[in-house]
């Protein structure tokens, strides 16, 4: 199966964002808590109005820049938003500081795993099958995953799924043409074939699939036990053309040999009961025993 994967474009791509070094905000923010102080208790001793106004408003700078400051651990970033306009993405990890008034969307950056359920659907030749997969995906743009879906884990969940159900009804679950791929015996391709479709249905929430792999694969219990004896019955067959074709083998070299050495001549009325007492001994599936004949061929 052929699966096109469109360029998405989205009119919300990631951009880094401007976020100061928390440290160096934090020692301005102690700075601002100490001089507030001060001033306050310079105007309390003072009386002067003016001074007190200004050591109010140090202190309210100082409470405000307390709010700008949050910590991001490896693998994590945090999407800065500013009264409903986007103003970038900070991924570097450590303590940083920004505006205040900046909502922050804490979004990680880790690698994923999303374990379907066990989905029942028809493969390619309407047999019903039970199929799940495992999906490893991580977030790879965050202004995507943010904007452009309404909850980007429920999108992967519900995509998921439904890219599972298009890719097991697109192939035949066994015993297929040859040279076709089958859901049991082309694992490797059907894999390949569920990334694709993955990753061209999560492109728009800026998710990366890094894999996809069946989990589960087998018959619906309806059909089980009646898909199961078609099974032993291929099998046998199988088996048993092997064993004719060694037997008709044996056989044709033995009379060969024969022949060839002069050991016995034989007519073809004679070669046609020889054939088939080989043939039975050969194909026969118990024991055969032996009768030594003490007259002639011809009696």
């Amino acid at each position: 199966m052929n699966t096109t994967i469109t360029n998405f474009q989205s009119s919300n791509q990631e951009r880094p964002a401007r976020a100061a070094n928390g440290w160096a905000g934090l020692l301005i923010d102690i700075i601002l808590y100490v001089g507030g102080l001060l001033l306050i208790g310079a105007a309390a001793n003072g009386h002067q109005g003016l001074l007190g106004v200004f050591a109010v408003g140090v202190l309210i700078a100082a409470v405000a820049l307390s709010c700008g400051f949050f910590t991001l651990q490896p693998n994590e970033a945090v999407v800065l938003v500013l009264f409903g306009a986007y103003k970038g993405t900070v991924r570097d990890s450590g303590l940083f500081v920004t505006n205040p008034f900046n909502k922050r969307i804490r979004i990680s950056l880790r690698i994923r795993n999303f374990n379907s359920d066990k989905i029942k659907v028809n493969e390619k030749r309407g047999n019903p099958i039970e199929i799940a997969a495992v999906v490893v995906w991580r977030v790879q743009d965050t202004a995507q995953a943010c904007f452009d879906v309404d909850s980007y884990e429920n999108y992967v969940r519900v995509q998921s799924e439904s890219a599972i159900r298009h890719v097991a009804s697109s192939y035949a679950y066994d015993d297929g043409e040859p040279d076709e791929i089958t859901l049991r015996g082309g694992s490797d391709d059907v894999s390949a074939a569920l990334t694709r479709e993955l990753q061209a249905r999560l492109i728009k929430a800026g998710v990366q699939v890094d894999e996809a792999r069946l989990t589960h694969l087998a018959y619906a219990p309806e059909i089980a036990q009646a898909m199961l004896r078609r099974q032993q019955a291929e099998a046998v067959i199988a088996a048993r053309q092997k064993i004719v074709h060694g037997a008709v083998s044996m056989v044709e070299m033995a009379l060969n040999e024969l022949s060839a050495k002069k050991v016995v001549v034989l007519d073809e009325e004679r070669k046609a009961a020889m054939v088939s007492n080989l043939l039975v001994v050969l194909c026969g599936e118990s024991e055969a025993h032996p009768v030594i004949n003490t007259g002639t061929l011809y009696n």
